[in-house]
């Protein structure tokens, strides 16, 4: 349990620094225990208790640290992005059954206002400047109602968190004190923490990779993490010069900023005190990991997780261990396994859904008695990620399967035409996802964020990934954007980008920000267009488009 995590370090190590932040003293793990059990105590009298769920809507600091530990120690702690707006608050608050809502004071949330409508009592945190980095107080204005002593016991719900919602309702995953226990030690396991670890933290807390891959994992191995205000690439060696982290893990966006940065500074990094950089929550390009070792001359490991299973799945081991380029790595503490679509365990090196199971995986949805059935499968929980392992057991992803374009009864996988693009010198960042198509059903598309000082246009992207992939996995659309719209914790969610880019239908109409493809214009180039155009039976032709990429692979033809 969380609770009795706390207890062993304060007993064994009670002047070790457990939490840390920017130009403030750090608190030990004596104080940091000292403190939960103050916190408990004021949120009994607030009438919280065993089962009780409590929001927190707070900034990334190392007072929501510890507010989320308390919380977790004792009753259930739901943390809620503080970006989100009434109707997204009105929603979670009654989606989760919250009983309380915790907020910084003095903080203009209408999350305050959403409770109040529901008739939750608000309690207010004051953070104390003077104090050792993360102690608060509480204050509430509400009488107190019936609640359940003690501390929690390992089978009473800790966490509860809602999945992304790539597609329809967001769900919501319960996490017990015994699945996050397990989890963090799994995280602990495989990147050898110890209590000479340090942990710069620069993920959100209300998201499970900050609360379970850097906070928890981190406190698991008593060592001690540095709470950052929210990540910013202009501070972060700042930060790594202020606090000398043995590791600090992020999104593949993140590391990619952390980059740029480096790369506008035009300097090196002399000396790191880092022994690992770790990426999870999605794909890491195998060139952004090949420059994070070179700028910090240490391993980059990527890891893959989830919600569901209290965030980490697998992880490529720190060397001497093999990683394997493309790969996520192997098993960390579970099963994992292949599985078809009916439902049996398949061979090595055989494609299927990626399926789970061991104590760190959640039993169920809640409030999804349609979802659950078919997430589990023999005790297995189905991923809905497509992959497969080798005959060494490093686990290879292809993609989410609802994401799985199917253009014409070929099947792509978006994250094989990222690869291939982020290998062009001119891009930044980019994804594929799939656009509507009349005759197809589907096709690929990506949109792309290109460097500074670079350029590229649809034509030559399209002809560097026809250099290297089959040409019906060549983007029929390629679209050039500033930033590529991502979700708080900088994960891209591709369904439903089409929608939101304007690309109702492939090379149909043009949104007002991104580039157009070139029309013809002359009476030739309109002549031949127009030929195209009805040969193909397309909608329209641009004057970038390839006509043997539609011509050979549309289904229906008459020329191969």
């Amino acid at each position: 349990m969380i609770y009795e995590l706390l207890q062993k370090w304060a007993k064994v190590t009670p002047n070790a620094f457990a939490v840390a932040a920017p130009d403030r003293p750090p608190l030990t793990y004596g104080r940091l225990l000292c403190h939960v059990d103050q916190t408990i105590k004021a949120l009994h009298a607030m009438g919280v208790g065993r089962g009780d769920r409590v929001a927190t809507v707070l900034p990334d600091d190392p007072e929501m640290a510890v507010a989320l530990l308390a919380v977790a120690s004792s009753a259930t702690s739901a943390p809620l992005n503080p970006s989100y707006r009434s109707n997204e608050f009105e929603f979670y608050l009654s989606d989760m059954r919250a009983k309380a809502l915790i907020v910084l004071s003095g903080l203009e949330s209408p999350a305050v206002a959403v409770a109040q409508g529901r008739g939750l009592p608000v309690i207010r945190l004051s953070s104390i400047s003077s104090a050792d980095a993360g102690v608060f107080t509480l204050a509430s204005d509400t009488r107190p109602t019936a609640y359940a002593e003690g501390c929690a016991q390992p089978e009473d719900v800790a966490l509860v968190l809602h999945t992304s919602g790539t597609t329809g309702r967001p769900k919501l995953v319960p996490l017990t004190q015994t699945n996050l226990c397990v989890s963090a030690e799994n995280i602990k396991m495989a990147l050898g923490l110890s209590r000479g670890d340090r942990c710069l933290n620069v993920m959100p807390l209300f998201h499970v990779h900050g609360l379970v891959g850097a906070l928890l994992s981190t406190l698991t191995a008593g060592g001690s993490i540095f709470c950052t205000p929210g990540f910013n690439a202009s501070q972060f060696f700042e930060w790594m010069a202020e606090f000398e982290p043995t590791w600090y893990t992020a999104v593949p966006a993140m590391h990619q900023a952390v980059l740029a940065s480096l790369r506008e500074r035009k300097q090196r990094i002399s000396k790191s005190s880092l022994r690992f950089v770790r990426s999870c929550s999605s794909a890491l390009p195998p060139l952004v990991m090949a420059q994070l070792e070179e700028a910090f001359a240490v391993p980059a490991v990527e890891s893959y997780g989830m919600t569901e299973t209290s965030h980490q799945i697998a992880i490529n081991p720190l060397p001497p261990g093999e990683r394997k380029l493309g790969s996520v790595g192997l098993a960390a503490g579970q099963q994992v396994g292949i599985m078809d679509d009916q439902g049996h365990l398949i061979l090595p090196n055989a494609v299927g859904e990626v399926v789970i199971r061991g104590a760190n995986v959640a039993v169920a949805y809640e409030q999804d008695g349609t979802t659950n059935p078919s997430t589990i499968a023999g005790g297995w929980f189905r991923t809905g990620d497509l992959g497969f392992l080798d005959s060494d057991g490093h686990l290879f992803l292809r993609g989410r399967i609802r994401e799985m374009i199917n253009r014409g009864g070929e099947k792509i996988f978006p994250r094989e035409v990222e690869e291939v693009i982020l290998n062009h010198a001119a891009v930044k960042e980019v994804v594929a996802f799939a656009v509507n198509d009349a005759s197809l059903g589907q096709d690929v598309a990506a949109a792309i964020v290109l460097r500074p000082d670079r350029s590229a246009t649809e034509f030559e992207i399209q002809e560097f990934v026809a250099s290297r992939l089959a040409d019906f996995k060549v983007p029929c659309r390629v679209v050039f954007l500033n930033v590529i719209p991502k979700g708080a914790t900088g994960k891209v969610q591709r369904t439903g980008l089409a929608e939101k880019l304007g690309l109702v239908d492939a090379g149909l109409r043009q949104p007002e920000n991104i580039t157009p493809r070139a029309i013809p214009n002359s009476t030739t180039e309109r002549l031949i267009s127009e030929i195209w155009r009805k040969v193909l039976r397309l909608e329209r032709v641009g004057m970038h488009d390839n006509f043997f990429f539609d011509l050979v692979y549309r289904p229906g033809n008459t020329f191969t």
